[in-house]
């Protein structure tokens, strides 16, 4: 068994249940009938109470106010790893690390994480969760075994949600599981196929149909949708880029999607508009949100922004 192992994929499709699920299986002795164990093993429940021996999990801590999680996991976090492995295993078996998500260790945690890789105690096994694992230093992922974990399919989103229509919330959740129970939450399939409506009027505005978009999110106890909807005008502006190049993607997200997508975005030029456009507007939206700017103008700028841009086009 291979002493590290970066677990990859997009974030909300399951890595972490299955590094959780792999640790379990690794601390009973890898039996050979495979990793779904009886719901009452005694690793499995130690796991489930969070007070393994042998299982140390590594992520973003409290801050020093303790009001909130820090934004990065620190070399503090990282300081646990010399207790865990200077006792020795009760049972002698193997002991496992989860760093979840290795994505937010900062460069001093990354080092120190790197010299365990370097030099591994016998008999551990390191389960990294990477969103973005091109973010690691090179080191690391060069003494890594790499596992690739593939988004979630439409049909498996909608068994697992018991939803209807599985590939436009596939299409919109990217194959992660979280993002789809998000989605859902929200209505966000009919939130996306309103701001397809929108769009479908640019480059010439429709106001009132925007302000009513706006509205519906904006509203009192209306925070989920707002965020959603941040990250669904991130999300057509993306797909619309990519329909400029390759043509409109499938499945569709919404039911007019697709023709709206091969108006907006003909050709190569719309799609560098469309790029330009996900890169500058995502990044101004949020940091709006971010300083508490009226939501509702911050989304209207964004709108007359894209339609702005969409007149300049030839």
């Amino acid at each position: 068994m291979h002493s590290g192992w970066l677990l990859t994929g997009p974030q909300g499709i399951g890595k972490a249940t299955f590094a959780y699920r792999a640790a379990a299986w690794l601390l009973a002795g890898a039996p050979t009938s495979g990793m779904d164990l009886p719901d009452d093993h005694p690793d499995l429940r130690l796991i489930r109470a969070g007070s393994h021996p042998r299982l140390l999990v590594i992520k973003r801590g409290p801050n020093e106010k303790g009001d909130r999680l820090e934004s990065v996991i620190t070399v503090r976090a990282m300081r646990q790893l010399g207790s865990f492995f200077g006792l020795s295993a009760t049972d002698g078996g193997r002991r496992v690390v989860i760093v979840d998500a290795a994505d937010d260790m900062n460069p001093n945690a990354a080092n120190a994480l790197l010299k365990l890789l370097e030099e591994p105690p016998a008999g551990a096994v390191l389960l990294l969760i990477a969103h973005q694992p091109a973010r690691l230093l090179p080191t690391i992922r060069s003494r890594c075994r790499v596992l690739p974990l593939a988004p979630l399919t439409g049909d498996d989103l909608a068994a697992i949600l018991q939803a209807e229509d599985g590939a436009a919330l596939s299409a919109l959740a990217q194959g992660s599981a979280g993002a789809a129970a998000r989605i859902v939450a929200h209505d966000g399939l009919k939130l996306y196929a309103d701001l397809v409506a929108v769009m479908d009027g640019m480059p010439r505005f429709d106001r009132p149909r925007a302000t009513q978009l706006i509205a519906s999110v904006t509203a009192r106890g209306a925070d989920g949708r707002l965020a959603l909807l941040v990250d669904l005008i991130d999300l057509f502006l993306s797909r619309a880029a990519r329909a400029g190049i390759l043509g409109a993607p499938l499945p569709a997200a919404s039911p007019h999607e697709t023709a709206v997508l091969q108006r907006l975005a003909p050709h190569d030029g719309a799609a560098r508009l469309f790029a330009d456009l996900q890169q500058t507007l995502s990044a101004k939206l949020r940091q709006g949100l971010a300083v508490n700017l009226d939501p509702a103008m911050l989304i209207l700028d964004t709108l007359l922004e894209i339609e702005g841009a969409l007149r300049k086009l030839p």
